[in-house]
């Protein structure tokens, strides 16, 4: 049996994970993770009356467990970036299969559903504002997988070579992974009223998302590629900031993970939506009865 020493799996003198600050009997096998710190309290306003046990926050990280209609559910906030959710996945990962007293590994893993809500903006000119976006699969531009073991034997290679082949990828840039949601939990969410598409997890929001403000970008036409691409009839359809390292860490540990967000932005169009929290409550509401 592993044993994890303390410059690993820093756990703070209340028994708490290091940056979440939650403790392992606080954390609920069911996970939403949003980006936003106060929409953690939009989620757990639709908790069962009576039933929140932890209301924890700790820097950007923010958690909340309850029940909706019986559910029990802990919703926490990741902030932005693949950085964070490398922090937050590991963390509940470590909550969920270490002994935080023995700091031993369990000898029966824990498996997880995780399900990430969030915003993005779409890539495509079929996908309407106000959409809601079930990421089948999550691309990554970070390079967060790549420090982890065997990234080859998650991703979709064939699919990486051929968008950095199209889209003529900077060479100085992390490569691009492809990585595929939990097909169950995609389809349990989703249903039949939701698109499904490719999502790429950018690394910055100007820059890396084809945006120029004052400093020009290396691959000026970027978002026209991306738009045009095709993989085994498969197109990408949105960006946002999160879903590849949740999904791909979720695929190593063991988890059910996946990624669904309201469209807020259309590339294509040039529009945004400011005013999306009302659309963004209705998703909150319609994941949680399905979750």
């Amino acid at each position: 049996m592993r044993t994890f020493p303390a410059s690993q799996l820093i756990i703070n003198a209340d028994g708490s994970a290091f940056h979440l600050h939650l403790k392992p009997e606080f954390l609920a096998d069911k996970i939403i993770l949003v980006g936003d710190q106060d929409r953690v309290n939009i989620v757990a306003s639709f908790f069962d009356e009576g039933s929140i046990e932890c209301d924890v926050q700790s820097r950007e990280f923010h958690t909340i467990t309850g029940k909706y209609k019986g559910k029990r559910i802990s919703c926490i906030s990741t902030g932005i970036g693949t950085d964070n959710c490398d922090i937050v996945m590991n963390e509940i990962d470590s909550l969920a299969n270490i002994n935080y007293e023995t700091r031993e590994e369990k000898p029966e893993p824990r498996h997880l559903e995780i399900i990430r809500i969030g915003t993005c903006g779409g890539m495509q000119e079929d996908i309407p504002l106000g959409t809601f976006l079930v990421s089948q699969k999550s691309i990554g531009f970070d390079g967060v997988l790549a420090f982890y073991h065997d990234r080859d034997k998650i991703a979709d290679v064939g699919f990486e070579e051929a968008l950095v082949d199209f889209i003529g990828y900077p060479k100085k840039a992390a490569r691009p992974y492809v990585v595929a949601a939990n097909p169950e939990l995609v389809d349990r969410i989703a249903k039949d009223d939701m698109m499904r598409g490719c999502t790429i997890a950018a690394n910055g929001f100007y820059g890396p998302q084809g945006r120029v403000l004052r400093v020009p970008i290396a691959v000026p036409d970027i978002n026209e590629k991306i738009s045009d691409f095709r993989y085994e009839g498969q197109r990408i359809t949105n960006y946002e900031m999160e879903g590849s390292c949740i999904a791909g860490l979720a695929l190593h540990m063991g988890h059910k993970a996946m990624t669904v967000c309201c469209v807020i932005a259309q590339r294509k169009a040039e529009a945004a939506n400011t005013d999306y929290k009302p659309r963004v409550k209705e998703l909150i509401k319609t994941v949680l009865e399905r979750f």
